[in-house]
């Protein structure tokens, strides 16, 4: 029998989650420190392929997921389902598709699973949500898709949508967990305004959250009151402390400029890029570890960041081509840039990186300079970032006006954190 989650998670998680939640988390119990190997991580969906899998017999589910829902052997997530009975009769896929492999920002097709043999419905594009004749035959919806720990991530947004959905028509919801790949305890960034809310950050967390898909989606249906029939089922042996590469799980790519655990750590920072008129390396062997333009005077950049303290993080002057690069920056053209390296992950702020650099960036290239700036304000969750830069307000007193609202953040976060 395979040990779900350990006691200490467990009394912790019990007095946040709904009655469901703690129904399914109970017979757990009884799971002993000795029956789990030391420190191994096992994901949601094969807690719920395996001991858990009674809170779906007889139902007809469907299951929103994409190429990262798999099982440590990397066993797709349909698969784990329908071999433990479970009747799973739809797919949905989120942004890039089903395989992570469709380009940012385009449509997903609806299509066929040629493993499953099941449809797949988009869920990016004309439609964000599930349709509501594919709903009708449905008893229940299952989200399993890694995600990256960044407010601006589009895949938590089709899981609350899809919550929606579900809470309309009276679905089961359960959202198989998984680790935050940058960690459970670094808290960053502002947050972001209802004003502001789409789809890459449709609710008022931080930048960098520290939270999983499951924590986040028990703020969302009480915090935002969706309202879902919510089942979180926890990934076993993971502790907020832990990066990916110290789970034991192997690293995939969770979109087309995710290659890897450094691009990611940046993300959170670098995205912030994508609303100006910079490249974030796009169309490059590293994707959100580097920024730069054709104008840009990386030297002089790097001159003006000098009297800043920002630790954790290595910045040099770098060239780089991109090619085939999705957001149309530079193509084929020689840019000047920044790379970032992460030195000391425990002490490195990607946000506040990031508002220096945008600070030393557009102070050094004048008119060169140009925000697209619904963009920017939409990933940056306000204006206010942006009229500060153009200000030239320090960054310590950019970030520090993100205390308060971010402490209250953390206060409400603390109630839905399932993991020690």
């Amino acid at each position: 029998m395979m040990c779900a989650f350990d006691r200490q998670v467990i009394d912790r998680a019990l007095p946040v989650v709904a009655a469901g939640l703690a129904g399914l988390l109970a017979p757990l119990l009884a799971c002993s420190p000795e029956a789990r190997p030391s420190r191994e991580v096992v994901p949601g969906i094969e807690i719920l392929a395996g001991d858990s899998s009674g809170i779906l017999a007889g139902l007809r589910v469907g299951l929103i997921t994409n190429h990262t829902g798999i099982s440590r052997e990397a066993t797709p997530a349909a698969r784990l389902l329908l071999d433990a009975g479970i009747e799973v009769v739809a797919l949905f896929a989120p942004e890039h598709g089903l395989q992570g492999s469709t380009d940012p920002g385009q449509p997903v097709q609806d299509h066929v699973d040629e493993t499953s043999g099941l449809t797949v419905y988009s869920l990016y594009g004309e439609r964000l949500t599930p349709d509501s004749t594919v709903l009708r035959n449905l008893d229940a919806l299952v989200f399993d898709i890694q995600d990256i720990g960044a407010r601006y991530y589009t895949y938590v947004s089709t899981m609350a949508e899809a919550m929606r959905a579900a809470a309309g028509f009276d679905l089961v919801f359960v959202v198989a967990d998984r680790p935050n790949p940058i960690g459970g305890e670094l808290v960053q960034g502002n947050i972001l305004d209802p004003a502001f809310a789409s789809f890459v950050g449709l609710f008022s967390v931080a930048m960098r959250h520290g939270m999983t898909v499951g924590e986040l989606a028990l703020m969302f249906n009480r915090e935002f009151e969706i309202g879902a029939d919510l089942r979180v089922i926890p990934a076993s042996g993971w502790r907020r402390s832990d990066w990916a590469d110290d789970t034991g799980l192997p690293w995939i790519p969770t979109s087309p400029n995710m290659p890897d655990l450094e691009s990611a750590s940046h993300y959170p920072g670098t995205c912030l890029f994508e609303g100006t008129n910079l490249s974030v390396g796009r169309g490059t062997d590293r994707p959100f570890q580097q920024i730069g333009a054709p104008w840009m005077n990386a030297e002089r950049v790097l001159a003006g960041l000098s009297a800043e303290t920002l630790p954790g993080v290595r910045l040099e002057s770098v060239s780089f081509t991109p090619l085939g690069a999705d957001d149309g920056k530079f193509e084929g053209r020689r840019v000047q840039g920044i790379r970032l390296e992460v030195t000391d992950r425990r002490l490195y702020d990607p946000t506040r990186t990031a508002v220096a650099l945008l600070l030393a960036v557009r102070k050094s290239a004048d008119t060169a300079w140009a925000w697209q700036p619904e963009a920017f304000d939409r990933l940056a969750g306000t204006d206010q970032l942006r009229i500060a830069v153009d200000s030239g307000a320090p960054a310590d007193e950019i970030v520090n006006d993100w205390a308060d609202a971010r402490h209250h953040f953390e206060k409400s976060r603390a109630r839905y954190l399932l993991y020690p």
